[in-house]
């Protein structure tokens, strides 16, 4: 759930702030989600207040306005008011404390020249794009702190470009990054110039930059650029020193629209979208804010920024709250919170020096915290109060008004030095993750190099120790010959230098002696981990049938087979000073005040032969659930209903956010198909039809734009989001001695990348591409001989955990599907609770940062949580490799049970 926004608490805006809104019918950008106001649910304040035009726009050739979601929206506000959740707030109470934000520093990088522009990369959070004064871009690795990628401008087809552009060259060659970032799903990287040009390249895990588009923008400068999804496909959009903004085509450069009217330089752009209404925000040098549809009909808006010259602006994380920071020519600074609804400044934060050196840069994290450059140090405040919060001067360094850049999950912060350099500040969860892929870097630069690209099979080792099926390397960039690129978060699929030939001489007695040496780990007694059965004072012997970590890592929700769900919170002291889910303390058994269970509606007597479905949102505060009945909405504070929708026949089986709209599900179905629901309208859009019998799980890609499904029938199917028609589909294949077809439920997963998928059935582990291509796959055999229950990635993704009948766990890699420990019943199972053998894991759920830690849920209806004896310490030991191959078994007993399979033909 964590690409997704959360339920906000709704506070009804006048009907007049939307009607007379229309806007062109294209599809949304992610943005906050819906909130409850009975009968249906509708969206938070809306800006198209805010972006209120003082005349109605009329039809433009080619554009299709829409009038119906207004409308609908006002009859609804006119039905009932909205239930205020968080009294005096339109958020969810704060949650978090100073600890959770970044200030101890883990790294310091040096780049030579000075750092212009800087930004995460939205998957991989240890990864770093920077953009320098000389023009140079370069991505690096913070864990292993090596440098991946570096590019040097150069004008790549000097012939294309205008004649004002090479006539300012030939006067002055020198060139700067004004500023440089990564598109929504990190595969392409654009960078904008101090003279005219954005370049983008192609990004793949394995460091390798190729050149894509270069786009000769604007007359002058090119002062900012974004990402956004106006047409469904996806967009840059530049502005620049000749007073316009700029909507391109990433894919083939080709220009898309121009938005004309500010009388100065514009300084930065800010695109999002609200109720489906996408605009851009741009903000000019003059102190001009501007507001854009995607219809050239003008400006929709036409403030003044607090200081009247350099001004950016942000929302937060979950897309409700907006923020601008900037500096006047006088050097006073100036952090606010807009209300969107009047366009109005809402809340001025404090604590910036008198005549700041510089234009001060900022970011927002966690939907709760802001931070700012200034003053040779960093700044940060809660977003709920205009003093400041904390500073830090990171160890010393700093210029005056340094640029800074939190990563996605807000647990690394890297921040400009005055010495050309980076350092990176982390929290707790940075510094483990740091750690975590420090210690993976190391163990893989002591073994061979790996192959980098997942779509190239691994080469086999047989029986008599020979390899075979080997690919041929992918073509090397110039500046990574001779060097090993370490496995880090770039997920153990990219593992090494992608210029390295393969030796493919067989060394029989070295392999021999590896595989000897390397013994699985088989935990079978409760002294070689940390277990923890949650507590529970309701007894009864239903199943655990749900079960999922908040997003915050504070709490565990499971819902049970009789349509009831528990909630579990752990709280700080002394024992626990992170607050976080741990298997060394108890946490509570949560029940609010009013003394009311969350309970969702059935459609029968027997609940306990419904199947469940469950997700919850982005911030932990609403829980959208079914157990065979109605789909109910509950707040997650008071585990009041707020609102129930799509009534059975047919029951919802599987539940699923779209990517890029929050008010968009898609809702497996009892009856085979697939409903997309847009709850903000309480309106089926589309059915698809393609399984055979019940859905039983649903995934997302962004990155490859498509929603896989799979059913009961044992089928994939992968269905386009641009129109729903069906791509592809497949029926997994049955093992050897397995009955064919096979039938029973079937889940899937996309794996961190949002390109491998995980298909989980009783018979088998598989790992898919994106073509529904079988990889590898893995069996129950000898030393896991009973049926999967259930299996998930990692948080990091890369480990999997599978559950068995038999309730054993294994851990497997997650790039190999080789088995590195077994965890057995009797480790995490009192024997004076239940007899080996009649207890079993339905699900497991891993915890959202901690990779090693997971909690099973029963069909007893127990909930264990189960974590490595040492804090540090991970599940195992990987299995030895030897040139990129993995040996085809470590001993008599585990023959043919963890050997990664060629997909079945």
């Amino acid at each position: 759930m964590g690409a997704h926004s959360p339920f906000q608490p709704v506070v009804s805006p006048p009907a007049g702030a939307i009607a007379g809104w229309m806007t062109n019918a294209n599809p949304p950008l992610p943005h906050a989600a819906v909130a409850q106001a009975p009968p249906g649910l509708v969206q938070p304040p809306s800006t198209a207040a805010f972006l209120k035009h003082p005349r109605t726009p009329t039809s433009a050739p080619g554009m299709d306005y829409q009038t119906a979601d207004s409308e609908h929206l006002i009859k609804r506000m006119r039905i009932g008011q909205s239930e205020e959740v968080f009294s005096g707030s339109s958020h969810p109470p704060n949650i978090y404390s100073q600890d959770d934000i970044p200030k101890t520093v883990v790294r310091t990088l040096s780049q030579g020249s000075n750092v212009m522009s800087l930004d995460f990369h939205p998957m991989h959070q240890t990864i770093i794009l920077v953009g320098t004064n000389v023009g140079d871009i370069g991505i690096w690795e913070v864990a292993s702190r090596e440098r991946i990628a570096h590019r040097t401008f150069k004008v790549w087809d000097i012939g294309t470009c205008t004649l004002p552009l090479q006539a300012a060259l030939m006067k002055d060659a020198s060139i700067s990054v004004n500023r440089c970032l990564w598109s929504p799903d990190g595969s392409i990287l654009g960078v904008a110039f101090s003279k005219h040009i954005v370049q983008t390249y192609a990004f793949s895990l394995n460091g390798e930059l190729r050149q894509q588009k270069e786009i000769d923008a604007h007359l002058g400068g090119v002062n900012d650029i974004a990402f956004s999804h106006p047409n469904k496909s996806l967009s840059i959009i530049t502005c620049g020193d000749d007073k316009t903004i700029k909507v391109w085509d990433a894919t083939t450069g080709q220009h898309q629209y121009t938005f004309e009217g500010h009388e100065t330089p514009v300084y930065s752009v800010c695109p999002h979208s609200k109720e489906s209404i996408q605009f851009i925000f741009s903000t000019a040098i003059d102190g001009k804010i501007k507001a854009w549809l995607y219809d050239c009909l003008g400006s929709r808006v036409d403030y003044d920024a607090p200081g009247h010259w350099c001004t950016t602006m942000a929302y937060s994380a979950d897309g409700t709250r907006l923020f601008s920071c900037g500096t006047s020519k006088d050097g006073d600074s100036h952090l606010v919170e807009w209300n969107e609804t009047e366009g109005a400044i809402k809340r001025t934060y404090s604590g910036f020096r008198k005549r700041s050196l510089g234009v001060v840069q900022f970011d927002t994290t966690r939907n709760r915290f802001l931070a700012a450059g200034d003053e040779f140090m960093i700044k940060f405040w809660d977003m709920d109060n205009t003093s400041v919060l904390t500073t830090t001067d990171a160890d010393g360094g700093l210029p005056a008004s340094p640029r800074l850049r939190f990563n996605r999950e807000g647990s690394l912060l890297a921040v400009t030095t005055s010495d050309n350099g980076i350092k990176i500040l982390a929290n707790a969860d940075g510094q483990r993750l740091v750690r975590m892929l420090e210690s993976r870097a190391f163990e893989n630069s002591r073994g061979a190099p790996q192959q980098i690209n997942a779509n190239i099979k691994p080469p086999i080792v047989n029986a008599l120790g020979t390899v075979s099926n080997v690919s041929s390397p992918i073509a090397a960039t110039p500046e990574r010959a001779d060097r090993v690129l370490p496995a880090v978060s770039m997920s153990s699929l990219a593992a090494m230098d992608n210029n390295r030939v393969v030796d493919i001489k067989p060394k029989i007695s070295e392999d021999a002696e590896k595989m000897k040496s390397w013994k699985l780990a088989d935990i079978v007694d409760s002294a070689h981990l940390r277990t923890l059965r949650l507590p529970d004072t309701v007894t009864n012997s239903t199943k655990v049938v749900r079960l999922l970590y908040t997003n915050s890592g504070l709490a565990i929700l499971a819902l049970g087979s009789n349509a009831v769900h528990k909630l579990w919170k752990w709280t700080r002291n002394e024992r626990n000073p992170s607050g976080k889910s741990t298997a060394s303390v108890a946490p509570q058994l949560w029940q609010p005040s009013n003394g009311i269970l969350m309970t969702n509606e059935t459609s029968d007597s027997n609940p306990e032969e419904a199947t469940a479905c469950i997700a919850l949102s982005k911030n932990d505060s609403y829980v959208m659930s079914a157990s065979g009945g109605k789909v109910s909405l509950f707040n997650m504070m008071t585990f009041k209903v707020m609102t129930t929708f799509m009534p059975p026949p047919p029951a919802a089986t599987f539940l699923a956010f779209h990517p890029q709209d929050n008010n968009i599900i898609a809702i497996g179905m009892e009856d085979t198909t697939i409903q997309i629901y847009n709850v903000r309208v309480d309106e089926v859009k589309t059915k698809l039809k393609g399984h055979q019998k019940k859905i039983t799980g649903l995934a997302f890609s962004q990155s490859l734009n498509v929603l896989v499904s799979s059913g009961a029938d044992a089928q994939l199917c992968m269905w386009s989001i641009d129109g729903w028609e069906k791509k592809k589909s497949r029926f997994i294949q049955a093992p050897p001695a397995r009955a064919s077809p096979l039938v029973g439920d079937t889940k899937v997963q996309f794996h961190n990348d949002q390109t491998h998928l995980l298909v989980v059935h009783e018979s088998q582990l598989g790992i898919y591409d994106s073509k529904l291509e079988c990889l590898r796959s893995w069996s129950p055999r000898d030393a896991l001989p009973a049926p999967i229950s259930t299996a998930v990635y990692s948080c990091d993704g890369l480990l999997v955990y599978a559950g068995f009948v038999d309730g054993a766990v294994g851990v497997f890699e997650s790039d190999s599907l080789r088995l590195r420990c077994r965890i057995a019943p009797t480790a995490y199972i009192s024997p004076s609770i239940a007899s080996p053998g009649s207890v079993h894991p339905m699900v497991i759920a891993t915890h959202p940062s901690e990779p090693n830690q997971i909690a099973l849920g029963m069909n007893d209806g127990a909930v264990h949580v189960v974590e490595p004896s040492d804090p540090d310490s991970k599940w195992g030991v990987a299995p030895p490799q030897e040139n990129g191959a993995l040996p085809s078994s470590s001993n008599p007993a585990l023959n043919n049970s963890q050997a990664s399979e060629p997909p079945p033909r």
